[in-house]
């Protein structure tokens, strides 16, 4: 009884001991793990190749798991970002990935969730490498538009960077895009790496482009945002990757039916228009078997699951359809197809 009675003071007394040192206990701690994480750079290192990050893979529609449409594409030293939708670029960020050597973005279409998460992009290469030149956004005709008026509005935001920093950090002049409109064809050829532009089906939203990006004998297709389109399967043809968008209408159904229910027609009616631009899992697996890919990957999720449990639901019959491996992508699934290879790597960051 008196060893317990011991034993219990002392369990008290090393309570109140963590207790009142809660505060430089933590503090010690939380250094240790800011220090670790600062000193990551998930990009250095490694054998040449082609090298995917999805950064965004959702959607307008509310996921707390999923950030809005990007592709972070690694090639060399080349490193250029594929659409930047609201969240995606602090995902890239928060899990060590550097983007002072971003060389540019290219951007599939203009709507809102593929361009709206831009300024981060911005900020952190310029900040990153004291860039004194705006970073290059190229895209469909009207990206140029797109650049000015970031620009605007991140003018203030600028100046006062320098201003606080100083031009050894923030130099005067890599605060800003040099917005390109581009056509189809190629928008993208140094050091290896091509990317050209093909027109894809998303009207009433026009032009808009896929990517088909070539390095070293790896070829990776991009859809963009797209109605099943005979031009993906081409411009696919032969690749080691589809990177499809993917939206099952039988899930988006039901979604319907509660806004419905729920008194709200009107966004209602936005989840009915949205079926009729995009594709569905079974098309792009028809699309994918046509080209002859390696692999199909799914992104652009629509409507969000919320588990990995709903993947058969929303896949259908498309593994009947393509008789390739089929990924669901999500944030931070990374890709690496090396160069003189036919091997696809897949981990998490």
């Amino acid at each position: 009884m008196r060893r317990a009675g011991g034993l219990l003071l002392l369990l008290a007394l090393l309570a109140a001991g963590l207790w009142w040192g809660r505060v430089p206990l933590g503090e010690s701690v939380y250094q240790r793990v800011a220090a670790s994480r600062a000193d990551r750079d998930v990009l250095a290192g490694g054998a040449d190749g082609l090298g995917l990050i999805f950064c965004g893979t959702g959607t307008p529609l509310p996921d707390p798991d999923r950030a809005e449409a990007c592709l972070l594409v690694q090639a060399g030293a080349n490193l250029i970002l594929i659409d930047g939708g609201d969240g995606a670029v602090r995902r890239l960020a928060a899990k060590g990935v550097r983007l002072g050597g971003l060389d540019a973005v290219l951007l599939t279409h203009l709507h809102s969730d593929h361009i709206e998460g831009l300024a981060p992009a911005l900020l952190l290469r310029w900040t990153g490498s004291a860039a004194r030149t705006p970073l290059p956004l190229i895209g469909p005709p009207g990206t140029g538009r797109v650049a000015a008026g970031y620009n605007l509005l991140l003018a203030a935001d600028a100046s006062y960077r320098t201003g606080h920093h100083g031009e050894a950090i923030a130099p005067t002049g890599g605060g800003a895009f040099a917005g390109r409109d581009a056509g189809p064809g190629v928008v993208w050829n140094r050091d290896g790496l091509v990317i050209s532009g093909f027109a894809v089906n998303h009207a009433p939203v026009a032009p808009a482009w896929g990517y088909r990006i070539s390095y070293k004998g790896r070829v990776v297709v991009v859809s963009g945002d797209t109605a099943p389109t005979a031009a993906v399967a081409s411009a696919a043809k032969g690749a080691d990757l589809l990177i499809h968008e993917a939206l099952q209408p039988r899930l988006i159904a039901g979604i319907t039916r509660g806004l419905d229910g729920s008194g709200q027609p009107r966004t209602a009616q936005i989840t009915r228009d949205i079926l009729n631009y995009h594709t569905t899992p079974e098309q792009a697996a028809d699309l994918a078997a046509r080209a002859g890919v390696r692999e199909l990957v799914l992104t652009h999720i629509a409507p969000p699951l919320p588990s990995r449990l709903f993947h058969p639901a929303f896949l259908g019959d498309a593994p009947a359809r393509f008789a390739g491996p089929i990924r669901i992508a999500d944030d931070g699934l990374r890709l690496f197809l090396p160069a003189g290879s036919t091997a696809i790597a897949a981990d998490r960051l």
